[in-house]
């Protein structure tokens, strides 16, 4: 079980990485690690967890319910938290949150079991 677990915790943590370094270049703040860490780390709180409230590691590649789970936490308590870390809020920020991190975590998770599927037919 463990050769799953890994793979899965640092495809979710590429996933928040990957979001908020193309949110801080796009805003033009990428410029300081500092500023990026702050961005990152609610995001990594909620995604932690989601893991340990879904007990991802049972499943860790299954969109349903775990995939649900870990990415609905990563998104409302990185929301939550996002004040608390010098950030601010937005409607339309939090619809790009919420797309762009289903779109990637739940992304990959569908793609696993697709290519796992593959692998088992063949």
């Amino acid at each position: 079980m463990r050769n799953r677990v890994w793979p899965a915790v640092v495809a979710d943590v590429v996933c928040v990485l990957v979001f908020t370094l193309v949110g801080t270049a796009s805003h033009a703040t990428a410029g300081s690690a500092g500023h990026v860490a702050l961005v990152t780390l609610p995001f990594l709180v909620g995604l932690a967890a989601g893991w340990l409230a879904s007990r991802a590691w049972r499943a860790p590649a299954s969109p349903w319910p775990t995939g649900v789970a870990v990415w609905f936490s990563t998104v409302a308590l990185g929301l939550l938290l996002r004040p608390l870390a010098g950030g601010g809020f937005a409607w339309s920020f939090a619809v790009v949150t919420a797309g762009f991190l289903a779109a990637t975590m739940l992304g990959w998770r569908m793609l696993a079991g697709l290519l796992t599927r593959r692998t088992a037919a063949r």
